[in-house]
């Protein structure tokens, strides 16, 4: 695929030297530049196009209007529809640093570009069949203005609506909702009344009820109404103070006064204030869904349990959606059409059972690479050059708020005067809850100086408030213990006031950032843990456990860690065996990652390297026997060991069967098992040599069949 590398300096706005910025790219098949690239040089670009046969074109602008204009260019030349990539070059570049800064990082952010691209994953969709059946509570001008398209049950939720026009053309359900269940498309909302589908709406008890405990419209009792003679006003019996309940299926709701278990909402259901935006949500959404698949799945690796064990749930634990269910204790399904794209789950699976397609784990690390300059080049883009980038920070920023909000800071500068701020090296996500510890880690190893989280904070639509700060804490814990002190930080930069921003980024990489003993350029990630071994994992490339640990052995070739076990890595579990154990095969059965094995020389062995610390052995040990423990243990990594990756955790004879010799149990096993059900099987079989206990399994079997032959 031919690419083509378009630079603009907005008709001299952007303080950048075009042709340094032209120098600094690479991978491309043909750079230009232009004063006003989106009008005077659409020519130029044109004839670029058609004199190198490009398919895809990067191109400096942030200005929707330009786009469109490239956009229309490539569509004259029969490009692809979404050949036209964009690079902000000026509100989040050369509006906020100096000239030589914001042209090192346009040039920078157009590698990270085109090495994205090579690794876009190919679109794949999803879709789900839907009613239009749409629940509206308590909410008459949601009602009426759905009323053409959708067929809209207008639940009162105890109000009385007698005096409200225009619902005659919505159907009409008494009650209270006092629980809801679903997902889009199949949602299931309870009501509770204290009047039965036997009413006449004879009015009878509105006139003679307690005043202010009957609606008219439609016909119900408070839950605090007294009971009395008035009661038995009603002609068909439909008074039922003790209340009755009832469900109601729809595809969709509206519930303005109700809360969502879902904390960044979810697919079909809306609460809080309805607007039009609301509105056409519900409309777009009757009849069915087609949308992007956002995640590829894996199961087979998945660590949520096995044999009635609960396990990982880290998934279901970060889903801000509802999109991850556990409908039994060891399985776990994704509902992909009420995905939403944040990757909560796929930056806390450390299995890879769950990833992101787009963009990849592969992609982002693509992308870090190609931002980070290695130190000793020579020239106007060197690192530690006055001319160009000296700190270099990694920023995974936020493509919902935060983004938008970094350009509107960099228009407020252009009008200031007085906001600049460090040239951090932005990549894209599609919400902060994208970002792991395996992407903080990697961009460490491939040289980066310090890590900025860029997120929403309190505007956040997933995570709340400061969502990364867990994860910053616990990172840099990870970082200290390394060798390396704190590297990370999570900014989240307000509506209307860039200087805490400002103040807040500046302290971060001026002051708190020393330059990183790891050297950037050069270094690609293979994503995995076990390039080198003949048994790998068979998880997929870029999990979260192998990719953290790659990382973590880039890095640890540079630096001097200062402790043994490195904490705050907590998909890292140490196993800790107490004189309980009775070599069971139950933990090595349960391990969804084969890090546990026992011997037949009696001996349990355990591999701290594959170990996700699920917690599956520890909490199915019948005798409550293993602990584990928070962290990556270095002593424990087979490079630590000789190239020996399993270290025994505890060591038992084991029994070997008296007719076959085959070691088939430990002997505390077969002695506990005895000690409980030996008088239930004693004289199974008398004229047997030894006990039943010391047979294996075959040879018990073989034995009591001939022992009942001979009886």
């Amino acid at each position: 695929m031919n690419t083509g590398a378009f630079v603009c300096s907005c008709g001299g706005s952007c303080d950048i030297d075009l042709e340094a910025v032209r120098d600094g790219v690479d991978d491309v098949d043909v750079v230009a530049s232009s004063e006003l690239l989106c009008q005077d040089g659409l020519a130029g670009m044109s004839q670029v196009i058609e004199e190198y046969d490009l398919d895809q074109v990067i191109a400096t602008t942030p200005e929707p209007s330009c786009q469109d204009r490239i956009r229309g260019l490539a569509d004259e030349h029969d490009l692809h529809p979404e050949a036209s990539v964009f690079v902000d070059h000026r509100e989040t570049s050369a509006w906020v640093h100096d000239e030589a800064a914001a042209t090192d990082k346009t040039a920078r952010l157009i590698n990270a570009k085109q090495a994205g691209l090579r690794e876009e994953a190919p679109s794949r969709t999803v879709s789900k069949d839907a009613g239009n059946r749409v629940a509206v509570v308590g909410d008459p001008g949601a009602a009426r203005s759905l009323t053409d398209d959708a067929d809209v049950l207008f639940i009162a939720d105890g109000r009385d609506f007698a005096d409200v026009d225009g619902l005659g053309d919505v159907t009409m359900e008494r009650g209270r909702v006092v629980d809801i269940e679903g997902s889009y498309g199949e949602y299931e909302l309870t009501l509770e009344a204290r009047v039965t589908d036997d009413c006449i709406d004879c009015m009878d008890c509105v006139r003679e009820g307690p005043d202010g405990m009957v609606t008219e419209f439609p016909v119900d009792i408070h839950p605090d109404a007294p009971d009395g003679e008035w009661t038995n006003t009603c002609p068909t019996d439909a008074i039922d103070l003790d209340g009755v309940t009832r469900t109601v299926e729809v595809d969709q709701v509206i519930y303005p006064g109700g809360r969502d278990d879902a904390r960044g909402g979810r697919l079909g259901f809306y609460t809080g204030p309805v607007d039009a935006g609301t509105i056409a949500a519900v409309e777009s959404q009757l009849g069915g869904i087609e949308k992007p698949q956002f995640l590829d799945l894996e199961m087979d690796v998945c660590a949520a349990g096995a044999s009635s064990q609960e396990g990982c749930t880290a998934c279901v634990d970060a889903c801000p959606h509802g999109a991850v269910d556990r409908p039994t204790i060891d399985s776990v399904e994704f509902d992909e059409v009420a995905c939403e794209n944040c990757g909560a789950c796929t930056s806390s699976c450390p299995t890879g059972a769950t990833q992101l397609r787009e963009p990849s784990n592969r992609r982002l690390a693509r992308e870090v690479e190609a931002l980070l300059e290695d130190d000793t080049d020579e020239g106007l883009l060197s690192r530690g050059d006055s001319a160009g980038i000296d700190t270099q920070v990694i920023a995974f920023v936020c493509s919902e708020y935060a983004m938008d909000r970094l350009r509107a800071h960099g228009r407020k500068a252009v009008q200031s005067g007085d906001l600049d701020y460090p040239p951090i090296l932005p990549v894209s996500v599609n919400c902060t809850d994208t970002v792991g510890k395996a992407h903080v880690m990697h961009a460490l190893a491939a040289g980066a100086d310090g890590v900025a989280v860029v997120g929403c904070g309190g505007s956040c639509l997933h995570s709340g408030p400061d969502p990364k700060q867990e994860l910053v804490d616990r990172l840099n814990q990870a970082t200290t213990d390394l060798g390396l002190g704190d590297r990370v930080g999570f900014f989240a930069p307000e509506a209307g006031n860039p200087e805490a921003f400002v103040g807040s980024l500046s302290g971060f990489v001026e002051f708190g950032l020393d330059e990183t003993p790891i050297p950037a350029g050069g270094y690609e990630a293979t994503g995995r843990s076990d390039a080198d071994r003949e048994d790998p994992r068979p998880n997929p490339d870029f999990d979260s456990h192998g990719w953290t640990l790659e990382s973590v052995r880039a890095i640890l070739d540079h630096v001097e860690p200062e402790r043994e076990v490195i904490r705050g890595l907590k998909d890292f579990g140490v196993m800790d065996v107490n004189d309980a154990c009775t070599l069971t095969p139950t933990c090595t059965n349960l391990c969804p990652t084969d890090a546990i094995q026992r011997t037949g020389e009696g001996e349990l062995a355990f591999n701290h390297a594959d170990c996700v610390n699920c917690g599956l052995c520890e909490e199915g040990c019948p005798e409550t026997a293993i602990t584990m423990h928070d962290g990556l243990d270095l002593s424990l990594l087979p490079e630590n060991r000789g190239g020996e990756a399993w270290v025994t955790v505890h060591e038992g004879d084991m029994l070997e069967c008296v007719r076959c010799g085959k070691p088939f149990t430990s002997v505390a096993s077969a002695d506990k098992i005895e000690e409980e059900v030996g008088d239930q099987v004693e004289g199974l079989a008398p004229d047997a040599d030894h006990s039943v206990f010391e047979y294996c399994s075959d040879c018990r079997s073989r034995l009591l069949f001939d022992q009942g032959e001979k009886r």
